[in-house]
Formats: C-alpha cells, sequence, structure tokens
C-alpha cells in the first residue's frame, strides 16, 4: 500500500510528495492528514532537518477535497451538518495545525493546480516557488462552500486582504504571473527546474545554524497574531539562549577573524 505522503530526507532537506495523483493529490483522507501529523513530528523531533519542501506528484499541487466523494456524498461529505462540523475539525482542520506547529521552514513547490484546499495548502507553507504552468484557485465559493481548513486566516496573510477577497469572492484563477505579482510566491520557475530551484533554496536555509532556524520560525510565527509587547518579550527570552549555542559562538569567532 503506497504511502499517501512521500518523505525523502538529503542534506537537512525533507521533500514531502503528496502522492495520490488518482485523486489530484486530495488532502481530505484520513490517511493524508495523519501522515501530515506524523511528517510534522518525525521533523520538529530531528534537529538535522532544517527545512522541508511540500510538492505534488505528477503534474497537481493538490486539487483540496477529493472531488468524487464530494459528489457520491462519500465520508465526510455523507455526513449530517452536526457530525460534518466535527468532522471538519476532527479532519482536515488538523493539517493547517500541524503546519502550524512545524519547528522548520516549509517552502512549497507548486507544480501544478493548486485548487480549493490545495491553495490554501500552499498558504500555510512560509514560502512558495511556483511553476510557470501553475495556477491557484480559492474556488470554494463556485460549488457553494467556503474555505472550510483555515484558508481565509492563511490567504489574507500571504496577499492582503483586497486581493484575498477577490480570490475568495470570485473563486478564478490566479496564474502563476499573477501570483508572482501579487506576492501569492516568491518566484515562478521553468516547470522542470522547480524542485531543482525549491532544493536551492531550502539548502540556503539549511546551512543556517539548526536551533536559530526554529527560534527564527517560532518568532515569525508568533508575530502574525500576537502584540508587539509579546513578540519583543519571546524574543527576549529566546535571544539569550541562541547566544550560549557553540554555532552562534563559532559563526561569530569566523566573522570577527574577516
Amino acid at each position: 500500500m503506497q504511502e499517501p505522503l512521500d518523505i525523502d530526507i538529503s542534506d537537512g532537506v525533507a521533500v514531502w510528495t503528496i502522492n495520490l495523483p488518482d485523486v489530484g493529490n486530495a488532502i481530505t483522507g484520513t490517511d493524508v492528514i495523519a501522515a501530515f501529523e506524523r511528517a510534522v513530528d518525525d521533523t520538529n523531533a530531528d534537529n538535522a532537518v532544517r527545512a522541508v519542501i511540500l510538492t505534488g506528484a505528477g503534474h497537481i499541487f493538490s486539487a483540496g477535497g477529493n472531488v468524487r466523494e464530494m459528489a457520491d456524498r462519500q465520508g465526510l461529505f455523507g455526513l449530517d451538518a452536526v457530525d460534518q462540523r466535527h468532522g471538519y475539525a476532527d479532519g482536515i482542520q488538523r493539517i493547517p495545525r500541524a503546519l502550524q506547529r512545524c519547528e522548520v521552514p516549509v517552502i512549497a513547490a507548486v507544480n501544478g493546480a493548486a485548487v480549493g484546499a490545495g491553495c490554501d495548502l500552499a498558504m500555510m507553507c512560509d514560502l512558495r516557488v511556483a511553476a510557470e504552468s501553475s495556477f491557484f484557485a480559492e474556488s470554494f465559493v463556485q460549488v457553494g462552500l467556503i474555505p472550510g481548513d483555515g484558508g481565509s486566516w492563511f490567504l489574507q496573510r500571504a496577499i492582503g486582504y483586497e486581493r484575498a477577497a477577490e480570490m475568495t469572492f470570485t473563486g478564478d484563477r490566479v496564474d502563476a504571473a499573477t501570483a508572482l505579482e501579487w506576492g501569492l510566491v516568491s518566484r515562478v520557475v521553468a516547470d522542470d527546474v522547480l524542485l531543482d530551484e525549491a532544493k536551492a533554496l531550502a539548502a540556503r536555509i539549511a546551512k543556517n545554524p539548526p536551533h536559530a532556524l526554529r527560534m527564527a520560525k517560532r518568532l515569525l510565527t508568533e508575530s502574525r497574531s500576537g502584540s508587539l509587547d509579546s513578540v519583543l518579550n519571546l524574543a527576549a527570552a529566546m535571544q539569550p539562549l541562541a547566544h550560549q549555542t557553540s554555532e552562534h559562538k563559532e559563526r561569530v569567532a569566523r566573522w570577527a577573524k574577516r
């Protein structure tokens, strides 16, 4: 039985590949959700991992929900309203919670369509690199739904309220060039070099001391919703720890010699 999330670790970089191309790399299945949680927990426990790349198998990043199950009213989509509410909280909403507690930077290598919850999945990552053929669509409203996975929280933090509103209220596609213009992604590259470019970015991150990286990630995460005072207090608590690490002392010594 194939794993829904294929994981390969090399030189401090973990590549997570959603491996469900037959269903558009849908992420609503319980096995996929549990795989994301395990991947985050394993990453947090392994100080050798300093960056993660998330991509999709085949030519789709993620179509989000399993459309076949939605149409046939299977699984979550066949429950009554009360049970569905709990199904979202105990189901797909576990993915944003898991990624939010991932201690290392996560790069989305968007290799094709990122639609609905697949679009939101890319927004849950810290950085996004997109293939030229890729596109994004916050398409829920077009099928009479809303973002049930935290997309309304993540999307506006990536591109601001007005752009997020345009994507949410129209459900229209945003191509890679527009995504770059809007700041939805940090770069757009040729399809055949997408993973290489994502790995090059991850390598630039992974060359830095692991403890500092994880603290910097935590500080940025807290800064998205915390007050200035709370962030300053957290920084004041973390910085003395960073000063005591061997990596800091060694690197400062090297810089001083220059």
